[in-house]
């Protein structure tokens, strides 16, 4: 098989010819590549393709090296169904041979301050948990392209958000720890091929030197036309442009599919976010 050609993914990628790059390689190809997953095939992953994509993840920057996530792995048929049924039902976290989970991680931390009786105010600030959500969203990306670059296929499950404290029960989490995410790994059914979808053109998140957001209106009108497209040739009933589907999705605290208490169930679970 022919690799693909960088000039082609980058026109899948914007949903246009936005520019011919000079240099390339198979890092590029896999990142632009990338397609969100939802069907699989049942086979289990070879001996030791979670450990490698935990190192994967591992080998991601973390703010001052204090590594302040985990993640769960799922194979349990039963708690991959508990844990679908929380996140809306998704019938392709059942499918999946592996499901991670990936943490914001206070606890470790807490537990050893309190094991050599040392304070740990710090932890209960916002600034700490905001910087254990990067940590987990860095690690996790790093694992989703090792599975790219292991012929595997990945979706990331905000629906884990949903209900929190259920899926904290789930897993037996104690307090300090909150599950950002999901993911699910297995190999790609090819009977249902995912497409790569258009993003933004960068005039509407690329900026130089300053910040200009009247730059973006022109990009959005082109991205809506492209989208449309997208969803004709996916045959995705989609009501109205992006720019409405999208403000749907925040018309209403209620639209937020409950996590407009995340706040509150943070507290719960033991972040003061002060």
């Amino acid at each position: 098989m022919n690799p693909p050609n960088p000039i082609n993914l980058i026109q899948e990628r914007y949903g246009i010819r936005a520019f011919d790059p000079e240099r390339w390689n198979e890092t590029l190809t896999a990142l632009l590549s990338h397609r969100s997953v939802r069907a699989y095939l049942p086979d289990p992953l070879p001996p030791h393709t979670l450990e490698t994509l935990v190192a994967a993840a591992q080998s991601a920057a973390t703010s001052s090296n204090l590594q302040t996530w985990s993640v769960v792995a799922i194979a349990d048929p039963t708690r991959k169904d508990t844990l679908a049924q929380l996140a809306g039902n998704q019938a392709h976290i059942r499918q999946c041979p592996l499901f991670l989970v990936w943490l914001t991680d206070l606890a470790r931390l807490h537990q050893l301050a309190s094991q050599r009786g040392l304070p740990a105010e710090g932890l209960d600030y916002l600034e700490m948990f905001l910087t254990a959500t990067v940590d987990a969203a860095l690690a996790a990306q790093n694992a989703t392209v090792a599975a790219k670059s292991l012929g595997l296929g990945t979706v990331y499950i905000g629906g884990m958000r949903n209900h929190p404290e259920q899926v904290a029960e789930t897993l037996q989490l104690p307090p300090h720890l909150f599950a950002v995410f999901g993911l699910c790994v297995g190999y790609p059914d090819p009977a249902k091929p995912a497409a790569i979808k258009p993003r933004l053109p960068q005039a509407a998140v690329l900026h130089h030197e300053t910040y200009n957001i009247a730059q973006q209106e022109g990009a959005i009108a082109q991205y809506n036309e492209i989208m449309q497209q997208f969803y004709q040739s996916q045959q995705m009933n989609v009501t109205g442009d992006w720019v409405e589907h999208s403000l749907k999705r925040v018309a209403t605290g209620q639209a937020l599919s409950g996590r407009d208490r995340l706040k509150e169930i943070l507290q719960r679970l033991g972040f003061p976010l002060r």
